[in-house]
């Protein structure tokens, strides 16, 4: 015979008050809550120049008029550009009313994705890739570089003559020419540490090095140099009956 259970089940003895578990928090190097500052306020005027009005009507002008919203990323690239590298809130109201959106749908846009710099960039903005493929590759020894030779600043800042802004991104799409870094809109391939210090010396004198590899390659070839394709390939028909050829 099994053994009845009891009626009632006896109640759990609870503590009086339970203790809250909370973590620091911790900044980015985005920001996605805007808080009005003296340099990036609403009432700071932003319009389009001349020329890059003609541009935006142009990029809207490959809408429909009723989804003419759609244009709203490039207009903020737009803007991005003439405001010296950073959309600042006054950027984002302007589109919104040359798109005639709700503000709150371009805030939503610049806050997602991380190409709208939300805050003020140096001359050069410097993103040093740090994923998987540069990692094994040696960019940790890259960021250390940028950041040392820059005046000992961390990723996220700026150097104090406004030169720099240094930060580290995920993937920027050249992991077979790993590691790399972009500088504006350049990308620096094949990467030493030797070769990162001349880039940076380069932009810190006014001058563009050339991008692309910096190891002699032209694009992503093998680097121990041709392993493949090693003769002359036959042209179209060659192999063909005579009446084909």
């Amino acid at each position: 015979m099994l053994a009845r259970l009891p009626r009632r089940l006896p109640r759990l003895s609870l503590p009086s008050s339970r203790p809250i578990s909370t973590t620091a928090p911790k900044r980015s190097d985005a920001l996605f809550i805007h808080r009005d500052t003296p340099y990036n306020n609403p009432q700071i005027a932003f319009k389009f120049d001349a020329e890059n009005l003609k541009r935006a009507q142009e990029i809207i002008s490959h809408y429909p008029s009723q989804y003419k919203k759609a244009a709203v990323i490039p207009l903020l690239d737009l803007g991005q550009r003439q405001n010296k590298g950073w959309t600042s809130i006054s950027v984002m109201n302007y589109v919104a009313e040359l798109l005639e959106m709700p503000p709150m749908r371009v805030y939503e846009v610049a806050t997602f994705y991380t190409m709208f710099n939300r805050e003020p960039i140096g001359t050069n903005f410097v993103q040093v890739c740090t994923t998987t493929p540069c990692m094994l590759r040696g960019s940790t020894d890259i960021l250390n570089t940028t950041c040392s030779h820059l005046g000992g600043i961390k990723p996220g800042e700026t150097t104090k003559d406004g030169k720099f802004t240094v930060i580290e991104v995920e993937c920027q799409g050249a992991c077979s020419n790993a590691p790399m870094m972009a500088v504006n809109d350049d990308f620096y391939e094949d990467l030493t540490p030797e070769s990162t210090k001349k880039i940076l010396d380069a932009f810190a004198k006014g001058e563009k090095p050339k991008p692309g590899p910096q190891s002699g390659r032209q694009t992503s070839e093998n680097s121990a140099g041709l392993t493949a394709l090693t003769s002359k390939p036959y042209g179209p028909g060659e192999f063909c009956q005579p009446e084909f050829q």
